[in-house]
């Protein structure tokens, strides 16, 4: 891996939470993900499951995780199973995880070869009452591809029918959605690494320069800071681009007097951030480009102010959305007729700002997070409004990435990148 070693403590951390979880006489069992295949030998770059990774640390395929906090003996409560490596593996593939090296990366004393792990299994489902399976219960999922996970809980299902069943997920969504201080470190050094890429564009961006160029300056950036890459499908949206939400060709040239959206971030050690920022190609807004994104701003700043403890998600928006209809009347982009006749369902500024204003954000750019509780100290949140305005061929949306405090505003992951218009202007025309 690109990244520097993290610290086994936060695993083991990790662990004893979602153990103290667990019932009593109870395993849980998480598998990594699959590499999954193209088409003749060629296959996608392995991407860990973030489960299997938050428990453990380990990021290699075909690696299993069992814990089992009543077994009998204190070596079967937390036991890792790896692909064993050897000579030739090393030669054709690289290194793989031996036992040693998987102990100094997740603190698991207990390492088998993953030729054991249906014999140590069946033991242990002879002492156990209970089972917890891993299913993907996201709110945002759609999950087409039978994952290595989902063929492990049929397989279960069908040989242990007897036992009961529980699911790790709600337990999951809970623990990560509270980071440790480890975590939002992590999460720090992925917006520093977006910070750069996003300085390195500053001194780039000129009329007829293309979306692909922009793209390649940010994989340049992030890849020499020891990122893998992008955290998600980078969105480069020039001019009228800016008003598909997911617009991901970013295969158009960008033209004088465009505005251009990039909503792009650095992972880092499979911990995301998520960015979005709009420039000028030609290093200048216009008045009403510069009218527009302003509003933009305010609404994200007042936004940002509202993640506090006790805050709910549903509510929170529904503030945001009156911040936003007051800018877009200001705007002149609606009318108090526009207001008083809308749809409570649909509401009018829904027109110009049709998504939602932040998500849970960690080991997932969408992360884990149970939307109906109440936000907690060290969750952290993107906050992201945008006004589309396809008439005027322009859309401006501006993201930072926040963690909720104790007490006052957020501490804001992305303070140090440039965000007011005029400071943009300013770096573009050095």
């Amino acid at each position: 891996m690109k990244y520097h070693q993290i610290n086994s403590a936060l695993f083991v951390k990790n662990r004893r939470k979602f153990m103290a979880e667990m019932k009593p006489n109870s395993v849980a069992v998480f598998n990594s993900n699959d590499i999954y295949p193209i088409s003749a030998d060629s296959t996608l770059p392995f991407a860990q499951h973030r489960d299997i990774f938050y428990l453990s640390g380990v990021d290699q395929e075909e690696s299993v995780l069992l814990l089992f906090p009543d077994a009998p003996y204190e070596h079967q409560r937390e036991i890792l199973f790896l692909r064993e490596t050897n000579d030739h593996i090393a030669v054709w593939e690289g290194e793989k995880l031996t036992k040693e090296r998987a102990f100094q990366v997740s603190g698991i004393r207990t390492v088998y070869w993953l030729q054991d792990f249906h014999k140590v299994l069946n033991e242990m489902m002879t002492y156990a009452d209970t089972m917890y399976i891993n299913t993907n219960e996201h709110y945002r999922a759609s999950v087409e591809t039978e994952t290595r996970e989902a063929r492990f809980v049929k397989w279960w299902k069908e040989r242990y029918p007897a036992h009961n069943v529980a699911k790790s997920n709600p337990i999951l969504q809970r623990l990560r959605s509270v980071k440790e201080s480890e975590e939002i470190d992590l999460i720090q050094h992925a917006c520093d690494i977006t910070e750069k890429g996003f300085r390195r564009l500053l001194g780039f961006v000129k009329p007829n320069v293309t979306e692909y160029e922009v793209e390649a300056e940010l994989a340049h950036e992030f890849i020499r800071n020891r990122s893998k890459g992008f955290a998600y499908t980078p969105i480069i949206a020039s001019g009228n681009n800016a008003n598909v939400l997911h617009y991901i060709e970013n295969n158009q040239q960008c033209k004088e007097g465009d505005l251009l959206l990039l909503d792009v971030a650095a992972e880092y050690a499979n911990y995301s951030s998520d960015m979005t920022r709009t420039i000028p190609v030609s290093g200048r807004f216009t008045d009403r480009q510069k009218a527009v994104y302003n509003a933009v701003l305010r609404v994200k700043n007042e936004a940002t102010k509202m993640l506090t403890p006790g805050t709910l998600w549903k509510q929170y928006h529904i503030e945001v959305g009156k911040i936003m209809t007051s800018e877009l009347l200001g705007l002149g982009l609606l009318d108090k007729a526009d207001v008083q006749n809308e749809n409570p369902e649909w509401p009018a500024y829904k027109k110009y700002f049709m998504h939602g204003t932040s998500h849970h954000m960690g080991l997932d750019t969408h992360d884990y997070g149970l939307l109906h509780e109440p936000m907690k100290p060290n969750m952290v949140f993107t906050v992201e409004p945008g006004i589309y305005i396809p008439a005027e061929k322009f859309g401006i949306r501006l993201e930072d990435n926040v963690v909720v405090q104790e007490k006052g505003e957020p501490f804001n992951l992305m303070r140090n990148i440039p965000v007011e218009a005029d400071e943009i202007e300013t770096l573009m025309n050095e």
